[in-house]
């Protein structure tokens, strides 16, 4: 292996553990090429070999003339109070753009939840980064009875979903389920997000019940897989427990 093969390496481990362990966070810009090439005693074309193995392990995201930021979610979201929330507790800076907001009739939906109501309040919502990255598609349905009606007259752009109807209506969740595949964009999506029709996102579609079982929220998200992943934990059982 060549010393410049040996040196590019060398900075993307080091790099690299800065960012899983958190020293530098997401969505950070990384310094430019000339301060790391002074950093670490290299060439600009042996930092521009580093950055693009960053990229290439999806750690970093490079855009042209704005520098690499950190796109490594090294931890879980907490989405219990909110998409918006979460993003920002771990420091993004997230708008949100409110495409469609009303009351609609969606039979499938009512026969596949099982619920009364014969009307949904319809929300759907764009996520930005710093105001101009599209990172989400989120499309969520409430069941519209005498207390969520009241939903109709809040500005969501500017509050929390989650934090009205906790706040507000005193709807809190108790349980939920969640689906995630990997879907194709199509061609309303992928305009809306700024991306390629066909373009591989995650899909999550999560359903939460309050302490009766009744629905609170029906929710199906587009996620972009730079900027979001799937986490999971699990316990095992005392017969299955690895060796040590």
């Amino acid at each position: 292996m060549s010393r410049q093969n040996r040196a590019y390496l060398q900075i993307c481990a080091a790099l690299e553990e800065e960012i899983r362990s958190g020293r530098l966070p997401t969505g950070q810009r990384l310094p430019g090429e000339y301060e790391l090439a002074r950093r670490f005693g290299v060439s600009r074309m042996t930092v521009r070999q580093a950055l693009a193995e960053l990229a290439r392990k999806q750690l970093i995201q490079t855009r042209a003339g704005s520098g690499s930021y950190i796109t490594f979610d090294h931890r879980p979201l907490d989405w219990s109070q909110g998409w918006s929330r979460a993003l920002m507790r771990q420091g993004a800076q997230v708008t949100t753009r409110v495409l469609y907001f009303g009351a609609v009739v969606e039979p499938e939906l009512r026969e596949c939840l099982q619920v009364e109501a014969e009307h949904f309040i319809a929300l759907d919502r764009l996520r930005l980064l710093e105001g101009r990255e599209p990172i989400s598609l989120e499309r969520s349905r409430i069941p519209l009875t005498a207390q969520t009606r009241a939903l109709l007259d809040i500005d969501f752009a500017h509050e929390s979903l989650m934090e009205a109807l906790t706040g507000r209506l005193g709807l809190v969740p108790a349980t939920g389920e969640e689906w995630v595949e990997v879907t194709r964009l199509r061609t309303e999506e992928a305009h809306l997000l700024g991306k390629a029709i066909g373009e591989a996102f995650l899909l999550s579609r999560r359903v939460t019940r309050d302490h009766e079982g009744q629905v609170i929220e029906h929710v199906i998200s587009l996620l972009d897989p730079s900027h979001f992943r799937l986490y999971m934990t699990f316990e095992l059982n005392q017969n299955e427990r690895p060796r040590r």
